[in-house]
C-alpha cells in the first residue's frame, strides 16, 4: 500500500487530533485486568534479545481523535490501518526493512488482531510486534504498563527458541494515540520483579502522560514525546536499529530524531527537541 500523501490540512487534523477527547461514554468503563502468561511454564531461551512492540490502531469511532480518512482510521481492518498496513505502518515498514526478516504472522483474537514476528538479520534478536483493535486502546495501554513493571510476562515461539515478550521482552514500545489523554488508569503499575526494562513511547506528549506510570515501573525511558507527533514506523525503528546494536540511550534518541526530521522534513533541532530520553 503506499504511503498516505498528507496534504496540510490532513496533518493539522491529525496534530489537533493528540487534544481532542473521546466523550465519556466511550471510556466509561474499568481498565481492564492484568492479563496472565499463556506460556508461563516456558523459560525464554538465554542468548536472545527480544523487542517487543504493542500498537493501538488508528481509530475514529473509539478513540479521541479528530477523523483521519476513514480507510485508514478503522481500528478493526489491520490491513489499511494508519499505524499498521499503510506505507509507514509498523507491519510494511518492517516487511519491508534490509535489517529484519518476518518469519511469522499470526491472528490472535478480537482485542490483538494480528501479531508479527520478526528476526534481525545479524543479530541474536527477535521482535514481535501486535496490533490492537482500536476500540481496545486501553487493554493496549494496560498491557504495555503492565509489562513494563513485569506483572504481565509471555513467551512466543520462533524458529527453534523459547522468546521472551511482554514483561519477559528487554524493550517494549508503545505506537498509537495517547489514550491517557481521553481515560484515567489506577495507580497499579509498580514494579514487581526489581527489573528495569527499556521502553519507548511514541504518542502525542507521551512524557507528560505516561511519566507517573513508567517512574512507578521502574522503566527506562530511551525515547518519548514532549510534543504533538506522528507514530509512523520510521521513528521506531532507526530508534530500535540503535538498541540492537547496544548503542547509549542518547545515541538511539538521536537516530530517532534524525529519521523523524528526515521523514517529516520538520528539520533536526525541532525532532530533538520533540524526541527525548530519560526523565
Amino acid at each position: 500500500m503506499k504511503r498516505l500523501k498528507w496534504t496540510f490540512g490532513t496533518v493539522m487534523a491529525f496534530l489537533i487530533s493528540c487534544n481532542s477527547h473521546a466523550s465519556p461514554e466511550t471510556y466509561n468503563r474499568p481498565a481492564p485486568p492484568v492479563q496472565k502468561a499463556v506460556n508461563e511454564q516456558y523459560v525464554p531461551d538465554t542468548g536472545f534479545r527480544s523487542v517487543h512492540i504493542l500498537v493501538a490502531l488508528c481509530d475514529n469511532t473509539f478513540q479521541g481523535i479528530v477523523p483521519v480518512p476513514p480507510k485508514i482510521g478503522n481500528g478493526q481492518q489491520p490491513q489499511s490501518n494508519l499505524y499498521w498496513g499503510c506505507g509507514y505502518g509498523i507491519k510494511s515498514y518492517f516487511k519491508k526493512s534490509a535489517e529484519w526478516t518476518l518469519i511469522r504472522s499470526i491472528v490472535i483474537d478480537s482485542i490483538k488482531m494480528q501479531r508479527l514476528i520478526f528476526k534481525h538479520v545479524s543479530k541474536k534478536v527477535y521482535m514481535v510486534a501486535d496490533a490492537y483493535n482500536g476500540k481496545y486502546i486501553m487493554n493496549c495501554t494496560v498491557d504495555f504498563l503492565n509489562s513494563c513493571a513485569g506483572k504481565f510476562k509471555d513467551t512466543v515461539h520462533a524458529d527453534s527458541h523459547v522468546i521472551g515478550i511482554n514483561g519477559g521482552s528487554d524493550l517494549l514500545c508503545y505506537i498509537g494515540h495517547d489514550g491517557l489523554m481521553d481515560f484515567d488508569l489506577p495507580d497499579t503499575f509498580s514494579n514487581t520483579d526489581g527489573l528495569k526494562r527499556d521502553c519507548i513511547i511514541l504518542a502525542c506528549i507521551s512524557k507528560s502522560y505516561f511519566s507517573p506510570f513508567i517512574s512507578k515501573a521502574g522503566a527506562n525511558p530511551l525515547v518519548w514525546t514532549t510534543g504533538l507527533m506522528c507514530p509512523e514506523a520510521y521513528t521506531v525503528h532507526d530508534a530500535i536499529s540503535g538498541y540492537v546494536r547496544n548503542e547509549t540511550p542518547e545515541q538511539v534518541r538521536s537516530r530517532a530524531a534524525q529519521a523523524y526530521s528526515r521523514y517529516q522534513k520538520c528539520g533536526l533541532k525541532a525532532a530533538r527537541n520533540l524526541l527525548v530520553t530519560g526523565f
